[in-house]
């Protein structure tokens, strides 16, 4: 091997090396309790800090030249994904691939439930059978991937089902607040759109209350469940105007036409009318706010070009942090027993 060849490699594996002993001593005697990450309410809060700590330590290592480290070698992941899907599925498929996880994906189209008339449960069974070390499934069903979880002995993590739960996403937005912000508990946070179908909002309204937040929620009140602030710790507005006052977090969500939300509305145009959020509003928060949303965006119905591409849009650091997130889970639910 020529020698500068040979000295970078010598580098790269000292700095991994001192970067997975990073890893361990701020992790420390700590561990998810939970084999399964299905719901966010899974995880304590405590939980989710050791994922924050693990998080902060792998956005250091996503910029480096070269991202591939043997923390998980010889271990495998399959990404079984019901539901199209870029941001969630390319960031578990590349945290896998960066940790040395073999990854393999399969999309519902491609899968013998869709072409061969197989049962999910017996899909599950199959998996199990061949001793993947981790399943993430994203499924249309609700309560999907409770059911896989319960019949195979791989962990399994939510990524995305139904209107349900979207627990990694409600992480990697917790993340962004606290890294742009300082701190989750004691902001003020509105969640602006399509309520009833989201599951983003599921998980997020959830995580947030477990911070102690009591999120603004706006749209109109047919997208919005009956209800909702007995079950959940938080106030709903139907004017947008009164629900983004002085808060220090937009997030903004899609309207869901994949999922009927069309006809909850008079139209898209009536809707962004209403509650698209442009400069003006954004200007009602307070001054350093920011603005988030889950993606894919909507220009011009749930957000205005100007305050997407605006310095207080945090839309691409949620998608840098959900790889480090991932990054982080990954590591945990697989890693920790190596310790």
């Amino acid at each position: 091997m020529h020698p500068k060849r040979k000295k970078l490699w010598e580098e790269i594996a000292a700095w991994q090396e001192q970067f997975e002993n990073r890893l361990i001593k701020t992790i420390g005697k700590r561990k998810l309790p939970t084999k399964n990450i299905v719901s966010i309410e899974d995880l304590s809060k405590e939980d989710m800090q050791l994922i924050f700590d693990c998080a902060r330590l792998f956005k250091e290592f996503i910029v480096k030249p070269d991202k591939k480290i043997n923390l998980l070698k010889g271990m495998s992941q399959i990404n079984f994904f019901f539901e199209s899907s870029t941001r969630t599925r390319v960031s578990f498929e590349l945290a896998g691939k960066h940790l040395s996880v073999d990854t393999i994906n399969v999309t519902g189209s491609a899968s013998t439930i869709e072409k061969k008339g197989e049962t999910l449960n017996d899909v599950a069974r199959t998996l199990n059978a061949m001793h993947a070390d981790i399943i993430i499934l994203r499924h249309a069903r609700a309560g999907s991937p409770g059911m896989i979880a319960d019949q195979i002995s791989a962990p399994v993590i939510n990524a995305g089902d139904g209107w349900h739960e979207h627990p990694t996403q409600a992480l990697l937005d917790l993340y962004t607040m606290l890294d742009k912000r300082g701190q989750i508990s004691g902001l003020k946070v509105a969640i602006v759109g399509d309520i009833k179908h989201s599951r983003v909002a599921g998980s997020l309204i959830r995580a947030l209350n477990c911070f102690g937040v009591e999120p603004n929620v706006a749209g109109p009140p047919t997208l919005i469940p009956y209800g909702l602030e007995k079950v959940f710790k938080c106030r709903v507005f139907h004017n947008i105007e009164k629900a983004v006052k002085g808060v220090d977090v937009i997030y903004a969500l899609r309207i869901q036409l994949e999922r009927a939300a069309g006809g909850d509305i008079p139209s898209v145009r009536e809707y962004s009318k209403c509650y698209c959020i442009n400069l003006e509003r954004l200007a009602m928060a307070k001054f350093d706010a920011i603005v988030m949303h889950p993606g894919p965006i909507n220009r011009e119905i749930d957000l205005k070009t100007e305050v997407m591409e605006s310095d207080k849009s945090a839309v691409e650091d949620q998608v840098e942090n959900g790889f480090a997130v991932r990054l982080a889970l990954l590591y945990l639910m697989l890693g920790g027993e190596r310790r």
